[in-house]
């Protein structure tokens, strides 16, 4: 199901009474004015019974399963499986079981061909019942899903970027990049390109709604290298990626906060490096940080940049992601798994 929002669980199950009330309403009811009710017997009882279990076997089973992947011979696919469904649990209610207890079915002797069809119309009910009541909880939490992020993206914009790319990240690389001009340093053109890299990726990439992984992978290594060329030492970032395939696309920034956390609270140090694993296939993405924290730095499981990470990861993968931050034995491990499929 889609990120719920408004429409909680506890909402949905209000709609779930407050339809089987006019059901029984229209169903029992004949005479409001009178109040006479009809009194349901054997047969009817276990019609009710088959009705209720194919209507929430459709809703909860076969509704979910054709909306993960939408495709109209699913659908038509899982509207069969709920009569066979209906008819399967009727036939077993009303010529099995009320045989062997009651001494009486519903149905003396028939052929398959006129019992399958004869439940077609009877099944027809609780499949579109429950079809339908799915359908519109499912297209109001689509909605507020979709304003939502339209909302959030205005809100967290600007706290994100700046979260992101904060001054004094760029003036200390400024300052780098000064003093290695100035010292006429080899080094000097290899940091202009990557901090001009950083900035056109914070100015142009961030505004998409989703890109190519590689390149948010490419954001990452060139603020790494910044990083480094800014402690004046390298080695203390190992990063090995595994991409199957490189049209896989996420929104921005959704992997680097965690980089910029390990970088900001880890020891730069090449005797205890900050190891960076990344998997991506179709099915799945899979990126973890560990690094062990500095004498002098607390690592936290929150931030401005962590923050809008949970914030994001909740509305574009609802259901779809863990994010598991852990601190032991003087050592921070932050692990993303995210479902793209």
């Amino acid at each position: 199901m889609l990120y719920k929002g408004i429409l909680s669980g506890k909402k949905e199950l209000i709609i779930h009474l407050i339809f089987w009330i006019l059901t029984a309403y229209f169903t029992f009811v004949k005479n409001p004015f009178h109040a006479r009710l009809v009194i349901p017997d054997l047969f009817y009882t276990t019609y009710l019974l088959v009705f209720i279990a194919t209507f929430y076997f459709h809703y909860f089973i076969v509704m979910k399963q054709v909306f993960k992947s939408f495709r109209w011979k699913k659908l038509f696919a899982g509207m069969f499986i709920s009569y066979l469904f209906f008819t399967g649990l009727r036939w077993l209610l009303e010529q099995v079981i009320t045989g062997a207890l009651f001494n009486k079915t519903n149905y003396i002797d028939p052929t398959f061909a006129n019992y399958m069809l004869d439940n077609l119309h009877y099944s027809s009910m609780p499949i579109i019942f429950s079809s339908f009541l799915w359908l519109g909880i499912y297209f109001i939490r689509l909605l507020e899903y979709n304003q939502t992020i339209l909302e959030e993206n205005k809100n967290i914009e600007i706290k994100f970027l700046k979260a992101q790319i904060n001054p004094h990240f760029v003036f200390n690389t400024l300052n780098n990049i000064y003093s290695m001009v100035y010292f006429q340093s080899d080094k000097s053109l290899t940091a202009i390109e990557k901090l001009s890299q950083v900035m056109r990726f914070t100015t142009y990439e961030s505004q998409k709604e989703k890109i190519n992984l590689p390149d948010e992978v490419d954001y990452i290594k060139a603020y790494i290298e910044l990083e480094q060329l800014r402690h004046q030492e390298t080695g203390f970032v190992n990063f090995t990626s595994e991409i199957e395939n490189e049209h896989i696309e996420i929104p921005p920034y959704m992997l680097s906060p965690l980089v910029e956390n390990a970088l900001k609270h880890g020891v730069t140090s090449g005797n205890s490096p900050i190891n960076i694993r990344l998997s991506a296939n179709k099915e799945q993405l899979i990126f973890k940080i560990t690094n062990e924290i500095g004498t002098q730095k607390k690592d936290k499981l929150g931030g401005i940049g962590l923050d809008n990470l949970k914030k994001r990861l909740e509305i574009h993968y609802p259901n779809r992601h863990q994010l598991l931050l852990a601190n032991e034995n003087n050592r921070f491990t932050a692990a993303l798994l995210i479902k793209l499929r």
